[in-house]
């Protein structure tokens, strides 16, 4: 399970738009060429926001199970600039059924890497999922 996607200078702009985050060093090239990365770089958020499952084919299948997301953190270890391909992918580290049986919270890994295959974030979420009836 994962998603793949291309950062563009328009998606940086929606990004900063939707947020209020306008900081230059994500659209300015003049500014963001006197930083330690030369270039427009992407919002941290930006990135974190690609690893939603929400935001992959997996979506769809989960619809009538999701119930919330629980927990998120990232770490990032590199910068991710306009055009990059990302890839998001997914590991299950563990599920647990709750107390009321209901339900299970199920711990994921998340990656963002680019083409290179440079891992650029890397995070944990957890959902909740209703369980099929026994």
């Amino acid at each position: 399970m994962g998603s793949e996607k291309a950062l563009t200078v328009d998606l940086f702009k929606g990004f900063a738009e939707l947020t209020g985050d306008r900081h230059p060093i994500h659209y300015d090239a003049a500014y963001a060429g006197k930083t330690r990365f030369g270039r427009p770089v992407a919002h941290g958020l930006l990135l974190m926001a690609m690893t939603a499952v929400g935001a992959t084919e997996l979506s769809a299948r989960l619809e009538a199970a999701m119930v919330a997301l629980v927990s998120q953190r990232s770490e990032f270890l590199k910068p991710a600039f306009v055009g990059d391909r990302l890839r998001t992918s997914y590991e299950v580290l563990s599920n647990a059924v709750t107390k009321s049986g209901t339900t299970a919270r199920v711990e994921l890994m998340v990656r963002v890497a680019n083409a290179q295959g440079d891992t650029l974030l890397e995070g944990r979420h957890v959902y909740l999922l209703r369980c099929r009836p026994a």
